[in-house]
């Protein structure tokens, strides 16, 4: 069973920044080559949506509303993944999701990100 442990997040105004981790582990022994590590969001009243996520490989996808904004990084040796949120906006706002991809998806328990305007 992999967990997803995640942190960072919180309340901010807007503007500012927040940087969100993730890191996941296995109680059965390591991790390796995880496919693909991202990041989803959902707001009250709203599905959940892409934020961004980044392939084994180092490629990246965006969603458009946050690209120039937020990046997306992993550290493979820590089997991590971050999420650099800059210039954050009010519409931010929302529950945040780490997902990784192995032999199946696994998510996080979601951590709150709040923008004060």
């Amino acid at each position: 069973q992999v967990q997803l442990v995640e942190s960072g997040g919180g309340l901010v105004q807007a503007g500012g920044s927040l940087r969100l981790s993730c890191a996941a582990s296995a109680a059965s022994g390591s991790i390796f080559n995880i496919r693909r590590m991202g990041w989803y969001r959902q707001a009250p009243g709203k599905q959940r949506e892409l934020v961004a996520v980044i392939m084994l490989g180092g490629s990246t996808n965006y969603a458009d509303s946050v690209q120039g904004r937020f990046t997306i990084s992993r550290d493979n040796a820590k089997n991590t993944v971050y999420l650099q949120m800059n210039s954050i906006k009010p519409e931010d706002t929302a529950v945040y999701y780490c997902n990784v991809l192995l032999w199946r998806e696994y998510w996080g328990q979601g951590t709150q990100v709040t923008v004060s305007s």
